[in-house]
């Protein structure tokens, strides 16, 4: 059986909603009742994805972010997207190690290296000023169609 289905949600980018937007993806994701590992790899890649919108995007403000979820029969697409500065060289902000933080705020720059690790589509799209766009994409193992929980004891 084909599953498909959708989620929206816009929400503040402040620290404390970093955890809900992993477990509002992960509640979505459940649906399909993937393994503990492949909801693991989804809920880290998108707390680093919103971690970054939170610490580099909108470094000095509340700005909004935007993640969609979309379900497309066992591959699951997440876009997480900010209207924040925007990042002038994504190429170079992709390899390890890299950071745009400086004294007590450095960051370990693996952001980008852990969504890779954890996912099988990262994509990263930005323009200065305008804000970034993260796609994250995972197909998930065939474990059925999720649904067979009612025939369990």
């Amino acid at each position: 059986m084909k599953n498909d289905n959708f989620m929206t949600l816009t929400i503040p980018s402040r620290s404390a909603n970093e955890a809900f937007a992993r477990m509002a993806v992960a509640a979505f994701v459940a649906q399909l009742d993937p393994t503990v590992e492949e909801l693991c790899d989804i809920k880290t890649a998108v707390s680093e994805a919103v971690t970054n919108c939170i610490v580099h995007a909108y470094r000095d403000t509340i700005g909004r972010i935007y993640i969609q979820g979309r379900i497309d029969d066992r591959r699951i697409t997440v876009r997480i997207r900010d209207k924040g500065c925007g990042i002038p060289d994504v190429e170079k902000a992709m390899e390890p190690l890299f950071t745009t933080g400086t004294g007590a705020e450095e960051r370990a720059g693996l952001g980008f290296a852990v969504m890779q690790a954890m996912m099988d589509r990262v994509k990263v799209t930005s323009a200065v000023g305008k804000g970034t766009t993260v796609l994250l994409q995972k197909r998930l193992s065939d474990r059925g169609d999720g649904d067979d929980r009612k025939d369990r004891p």
